[in-house]
């Protein structure tokens, strides 16, 4: 199942990719550097209110929809979540317009924050759509939906900057393809609740599960969003932008693979244990984990490699050297905790020990809380970066050593140590190649970089990826001579 996942959810993902950068190429060159700031602002009050509201539902549907349909039950299972969804919808609109009336913002930022919230409810429906669709293995209609948020919403979003709105145009672009996107799915699923009935112990273990899940992610936005506030609070709002662009720029760089597994391999990993137990469940593990670290740890230290020729290519000019600054600290940061949230926090979703992932996560947290209050004030943007790669690497750290009372995983030492080396070659290559900036550095870092890698991977024979290479070449050589 996992890598049907991955060949399925593929175009999704380089669609995601793909507009991940030119969200960041496009949306620095259209917005100024403050409105740009306030877009950061905007989308990190956006996260905050989909997760402190919505995400334990879409949480109890990923994890349970699998459940359901082994035990024959998947209607009761999703009218329950449906109708929890529609009690937390009719009062959200409510809290949202009295918080934002209330909120002293300047009037930009108070548009921008007001056309995020009203994004999250069309957002948490469709994510649940999407949710059910990776659970139940629709890889190719899961991957179909993705691509048309994805693409729509940016699209969407760029015409309504041009248009005048702004930062708030982007949000409005992501409500408008989202509504259109249930209007075609919703009967799908209402087709799928048919005859089923709301049951409130049902309700209440999806919310012990999923609470817990919700208050973790709210603690993960506080290690990510955190920093801009205090950027806001202490310098100002074109102060957010260049960090939210050198950091959007790391992040996304290195999100979209995680994610791009994620879909792959959560639902695999849930399937393994519900229908094979513990030994099924370790076997895709320690698959998943060795592919995770050989695609994404070079990728980390690419990014970090290439971070002058890669801002001034994808960064506007305003922003451009400062992001330089920022991306390597938040590629790095990026990579421990995409590893955390994509692969170690898995231990407590499978062991349904939530609360302990909500200890985890505390950890972390408060490091960052912490040290962006100490960092920022003395050194600024310097000492957000610095926060961030600290928080995420002790995070990492706690999140395996809980994880091991909820559902112990395997880690990818031999993984690990042949990237590592592999990484260290790469790193002595590119360093080797004289800064010639631009479009013609980027290139031939990024190529000179990926060739040295692959080559060594596979000298090592890291995931045993020329093993099974050589072996599909025998194998197609055999059915040729047949």
């Amino acid at each position: 199942m996992f890598r049907r996942g991955l060949i399925g959810y593929l175009p999704a993902n380089i669609a995601a990719g793909v507009v991940g950068l030119l969200t960041i190429v496009v949306f620095t060159r259209l917005l100024e550097p403050a409105q740009y700031g306030a877009y950061a602002l905007a989308m990190s009050a956006m996260t905050l209110a989909h997760t402190l509201v919505f995400t334990w539902i879409e949480a109890a549907m990923a994890r349970f929809q699998a459940r359901s349909i082994e035990r024959g039950d998947a209607s009761n299972h999703m009218v329950t979540i449906y109708r929890a969804w529609a009690v937390l919808a009719f009062g959200f609109p409510i809290v949202a317009a009295v918080a934002v009336w209330l909120a002293p913002l300047p009037g930009a930022l108070k548009l921008a924050v007001g056309a995020a919230l009203t994004t999250v409810m069309a957002r948490s429906l469709i994510k649940l759509v999407q949710e059910r669709r990776r659970a139940d293995g629709e890889v190719v209609a899961a991957s179909l939906l993705d691509m048309a948020l994805t693409v729509g919403a940016f699209l969407v979003g760029v015409a309504f900057i041009a248009l005048g709105l702004g930062a708030a145009g982007p949000f409005l672009g992501m409500t408008a393809v989202a509504v259109l996107c249930l209007a075609i799915t919703l009967r799908r699923e209402l087709a799928l609740m048919w005859g089923g009935r709301f049951q409130m112990d049902r309700l209440t273990e999806y919310a012990a599960y999923g609470l817990p899940v919700a208050l973790s992610l709210i603690l993960a936005i506080v290690i990510s969003t955190t920093d801009r506030f205090l950027l806001a609070a202490f310098l100002d709002e074109t102060a957010v932008g260049v960090y939210h662009a050198g950091y959007s720029l790391a992040n996304r760089t290195l999100d979209v693979m995680f994610i791009w597994l994620g879909m792959a391999g959560g639902p695999a990993m849930v399937a393994a244990l519900e229908r094979g137990g513990r030994p099924a469940l370790e076997a895709s593990a320690r698959e998943q984990s060795s592919f995770m670290v050989l695609l994404t740890l070079p990728a980390a230290v690419g990014v970090a490699l290439v971070a002058h020729p890669l801002t001034q290519v994808m960064v506007g000019e305003g922003l451009a050297e400062g992001a330089a600054r920022v991306t390597p600290w938040v590629a790095f940061g990026a990579f421990f905790a995409g590893v955390t949230t994509y692969y170690l926090h898995q231990a407590f979703t499978l062991g349904q020990k939530t609360r302990l992932l909500f200890v985890a996560m505390t950890i972390p947290a408060g490091l960052n809380l912490l040290l962006n209050l100490l960092l920022i004030p003395r050194f600024g943007i310097d000492g957000a970066m610095w926060a961030t790669a600290i928080s995420y690497a002790v995070g990492a750290a706690a999140s395996w050593a809980l994880g091991r009372q909820a559902m112990p995983l395997p880690l990818p030492i031999e993984a690990l140590w042949k990237a590592g080396v592999a990484c260290v070659a790469m790193a002595l290559t590119v360093l080797a190649i004289p800064d010639l900036g631009g479009i013609l550095e980027l290139t031939l870092k990024a190529a000179a970089g990926a060739i040295v890698y692959a080559a060594v991977i596979l000298g090592l024979d890291a995931g045993g990826l020329r093993s099974r290479g050589l072996g599909m070449v025998r194998s197609l050589r055999e059915r040729t001579a047949e």
